[in-house]
């Protein structure tokens, strides 16, 4: 991998590394229906990149959350693992 792609993953990815999303199929369909906005623009297409310090806004599950991306991740660990990927915009 090159270096510049070292500190990018793709959107998918990245909401179900963070848990956002229990599969990477549901995160990718939430991408592709509108219900993500990466940066405030909207984005269809799941295999976006993401980099630290990007702001990623989710409307799933009944609430709009806004993450400030802290760290790309690797894999889908534990849940304390995965906290330590964004960090909460706002109340």
């Amino acid at each position: 991998m090159s270096e510049a792609g070292a500190d990018t993953v793709r959107l998918d990815r990245w909401l179900h590394f963070a848990r956002v999303f229990k599969t990477r199929t549901l995160a990718a369909d939430a991408i592709v229906g509108g219900g993500i906005r990466l940066n405030g623009q909207p984005c269809s297409k799941p295999a976006q990149p993401v980099r630290h310090g990007d702001t990623v806004t989710v409307s799933a599950h009944g609430r709009v959350r806004a993450l400030r991306v802290l760290n790309c991740g690797e894999r889908r660990g534990p849940a304390t693992e995965a906290a330590t990927l964004y960090e909460e915009i706002g109340p």
